[in-house]
């Protein structure tokens, strides 16, 4: 992750004095872990996780309190205070804080969407189709959430519809074993590949595909 730290702290701050990255994809693909070590390469970088700021109500509904509680304190240079959701007991907790870091990320399922992605210093997309990223979501929550994602997948497939991130990311992240690490085909990135996005490759003559999966699917 070193490689991509260095990077992201070479980019200009993207609101007020912070760098907001930016970690989307489908739910199960991997975001949470890839921001975690991240972050940690990052030397400890805050992580905003958008399911403290969504709720059962508002699955994708969340776009004013994320502006309101975190995006628009970050860009005045002052600590945000936002209420994370508990997803168990179905209310938002107590105020929890966080400072204007240099770099903060922001993962979680709609992190590049429209209304945030001019905030953002760079966004990443985690390249795993989305039946593949359903189908492991599912197994690692077990069969007490199986009513949730029957509810989820429908809402996400929505939502991805209306409001795409995969064409305007700057980054691919796609995990890989060892053995694909440095074959030539994007930058290896300790157990990830880093391949250019949509928005990186634009100006290419390449075509895009407008959509949320990669292209195979």
């Amino acid at each position: 992750m070193h490689a991509l730290a260095s990077r992201i702290r070479r980019l200009a701050p993207s609101c007020g004095p912070v760098r907001l990255v930016g970690v989307d994809g489908h739910a199960g693909s991997g975001k949470s872990t890839f921001a975690g070590r991240l972050a940690e390469a990052l030397g400890g970088a805050p992580v905003l996780r958008l399911d403290d700021i969504a709720s059962h109500d508002e699955l994708f509904g969340w776009t004013g309190r994320l502006l309101s509680q975190v995006i628009e304190p970050l860009g005045r240079g002052e600590t945000a205070h936002y209420s994370p959701y508990d997803w168990r007991t179905r209310r938002f907790g107590p105020p929890r804080a966080l400072p204007p870091a240099p770099v903060v990320v922001v993962e979680g399922v709609g992190a590049g969407r429209r209304e945030v992605r001019p905030h953002l210093a760079l966004l990443l997309w985690m390249d795993l189709p989305r039946e593949e990223s359903w189908s492991r979501g599912r197994a690692r929550d077990g069969e007490e959430q199986r009513e949730f994602w029957d509810g989820w997948v429908g809402a996400e497939r929505e939502h991805f519809a209306g409001d795409p991130s995969r064409p305007f990311a700057d980054l691919l992240v796609r995990q890989c074993d060892g053995r694909n690490e440095g074959d030539g085909a994007g930058e290896g990135d300790e157990g990830y590949e880093l391949l250019p996005g949509p928005a990186a490759t634009a100006g290419s003559g390449r075509p895009i595909t407008h959509g949320d999966g990669p292209s195979a699917v």
